[in-house]
């Protein structure tokens, strides 16, 4: 038996949510959003959430629509996580979590 071990540190630099799971549910709140302020919302940069809305635009889980000068985003109803251990739920599960936990429904 050791007993010469030191304590375990906890990990603090994990979160439950991802950043792919944040701006659909910030889109999914306010599909008019711009890009910067949805990127301050999920404190990441323009490029990163500029990065994440394309994976989730060609993974099938938004469709994005130019409105003027604005994009417009839709979040696809029926989509499945991409985990098998999770791919028989729909996203829209998981998005009603989040927009209800969000700031706007305070």
């Amino acid at each position: 038996m050791i007993t010469d071990m030191e304590p375990v540190q906890p990990r603090t630099s994990w979160t439950f949510v991802t950043n792919h799971a944040r701006i659909l549910a910030r889109i999914s709140r306010d599909p008019e959003i711009r890009l910067r302020d949805l990127a301050e919302s999920c404190r990441l940069t323009e490029r990163a959430a500029q990065a994440i809305v394309t994976d989730l635009e060609s993974a099938g889980y938004l469709t994005r629509m130019r409105h003027g000068r604005r994009n417009h985003y839709e979040v696809t109803p029926g989509t499945r996580f991409r985990h098998p251990a999770e791919g028989h739920r729909e996203i829209g599960d998981l998005l009603h979590l989040l927009v209800d936990l969000g700031p706007s429904a305070r």
